[in-house]
């Protein structure tokens, strides 16, 4: 991918974000999720999130944006693990999302590396949370090395009308 970049968000890519984050919850947990509950996501208010969450110098994760020809068409988000049962020398990756025109392109691979880049530099080892139905990111996460270590979750969203089961995966890395 020739005209890749991967680089920090700024609060200015909260609009781009925002678009790809929601276009590809819609496309990737279609089937999986409720057709209503994807339906009604809405960019306008993920921008709000992204722009307060990008314009705060105090958050502990990383956001990177990735662009092919000028437009943000992915982002990824690592840093400390919000888990309970973490220890300070594990650091999680909390999301990849690509636009879908993306996929199986080669930015995942690229995001999911600069990803571990930085996790390495700072952590032990990494894990990250996926819905246990998406089959497609597993097969992912498996090929670049992840493996699950037995944890699940359930949590819910959208005021408890949508139920996530999710599965984590963990990765030692090399420091």
């Amino acid at each position: 991918m020739p005209d890749l970049v991967i680089r920090p968000a700024t609060p200015e890519d909260a609009a781009g974000i925002a678009a790809v984050h929601v276009g590809s919850w819609q496309a990737a947990y279609a089937g999986l999720l409720p057709d209503e509950f994807l339906s009604r996501l809405s960019i306008a208010t993920r921008e709000q999130f992204w722009a307060s969450n990008l314009a705060d110098p105090s958050r502990p994760h990383t956001v990177l944006a990735a662009s092919a020809d000028g437009g943000i068409t992915g982002f990824a988000v690592f840093g400390p693990s919000r888990d309970d049962d973490a220890t300070p020398s594990t650091g999680e990756l909390s999301s990849i999302y690509l636009l879908p025109s993306e996929w199986g392109r080669g930015m995942g691979r690229a995001l999911h590396e600069e990803c571990v880049r930085g996790l390495s530099a700072q952590y032990e080892a990494a894990t990250l949370w996926v819905l246990s139905t998406n089959t497609r990111a597993r097969k992912f996460y498996e090929r670049a090395g992840w493996v699950t270590d037995g944890k699940t979750k359930v949590e819910t969203i959208s005021d408890g009308a949508v139920t996530l089961e999710e599965v984590r995966y963990r990765l030692p890395l090399e420091g």
